[in-house]
């Protein structure tokens, strides 16, 4: 006789052995770990003094007296303050602008009766193979006139093929039902893109949204082709500039600040630098994570 309880689960949902639970809780340590150790060091090495950086000659892992200094020092000077309001701004009006282009984008292109909707669409998948070149792209932009303005910052990149296809999909798995029902009570397709999809779609577009975020705010290499002004610069390129190209800013300076310390060392100044730019993402992040699963997998995978 077969005793084997039915649990009524999948294979993969059913709980596994204790080894295996054990085995998967110490992989996870691990991965935290390794996701937080280097935060950390970053951390701790921007708040240690000039004396514990030099002495343990890099970074540092045990703390021996927390200092402010290197973020003083930073943001004594305009060029990391004005650097953070303009990646601030470019995040924030480039993600509006491009997440309401890719909605609008996705919504049209999941309505098979739209206008041009196989040109558009072949279009916009052939963005997956062929991309423009650095030429054209740049040649383009001094050609509207973008140069050293903060929309060369946003509009180059303000379109992601990949984030309107997994739009498309997820707007295609709504039901025609709903929508054909809302067009009879008299409803327009503005109407129903605002009151019906997008509070259906609210996990997907918060997901799209944060990619868009992230991206903009860690962009650097459109402000390095497009923009020569130093004080337009996001804080991405001073980052770049500063901790990866090893450039002086106004604010690294050693000797005595203006503060009657010892200025920090370069690499606290840098560690500074790196801690304020992933801040940002670390604060935002938390609030978002949970719309992950039902957001990007839902919508990739249906349609």
């Amino acid at each position: 006789m077969n005793t084997t309880k039915v649990s009524g689960l999948a294979p993969w949902e059913e709980p596994g052995s204790a080894a295996g639970r054990i085995g998967k809780g110490g992989v996870l340590v691990l991965v935290v770990l390794a996701v937080l150790l280097p935060l950390y060091t970053i951390v701790l090495t921007s708040l240690s003094s000039a004396d514990t950086v030099n002495r343990v000659g890099g970074l540092v892992l045990v703390p021996d007296g927390i200092t402010f200094d290197a973020y003083r020092q930073i943001f004594s000077d305009s060029v990391v303050s004005r650097a953070v309001l303009v990646s601030t701004g470019v995040t924030v009006v480039g993600t509006a602008v491009s997440l309401g282009v890719s909605v609008l984008g996705a919504y049209a292109l999941s309505r098979p009766g739209t206008l041009f909707h196989r040109p558009i669409l072949f279009c916009v998948l052939l963005m997956f193979v062929f991309f423009p070149g650095l030429i054209p792209t740049y040649l383009m932009v001094a050609s509207l006139g973008l140069k050293d303005s903060y929309w060369s910052l946003i509009l180059p990149s303000a379109v992601s093929a990949f984030n309107v296809v997994v739009l498309r999909a997820f707007f295609m798995n709504i039901p025609r039902e709903l929508l054909d029902s809302a067009r009879i009570d008299g409803a327009g397709e503005f109407r129903i893109l605002w009151r019906i999809v997008l509070p259906l779609a609210k996990a997907v577009t918060a997901v799209i949204g944060l990619f868009y975020a992230v991206g903009y705010w860690n962009a650097w290499f459109n402000a390095m082709l497009y923009v020569d002004d130093t004080r337009r610069w996001p804080l991405a390129l001073v980052l770049r500039s500063y901790v990866v190209d090893s450039n002086p800013l106004p604010t690294a300076t050693v000797g005595v600040s203006g503060f009657g310390h010892v200025a920090p060392p370069t690499l606290a100044i840098k560690m500074a630098i790196v801690a304020v730019a992933v801040l940002p993402a670390l604060v935002v992040y938390p609030f978002v994570q949970r719309h992950f699963t039902k957001g990007v997998i839902i919508g990739a995978i249906k349609g």
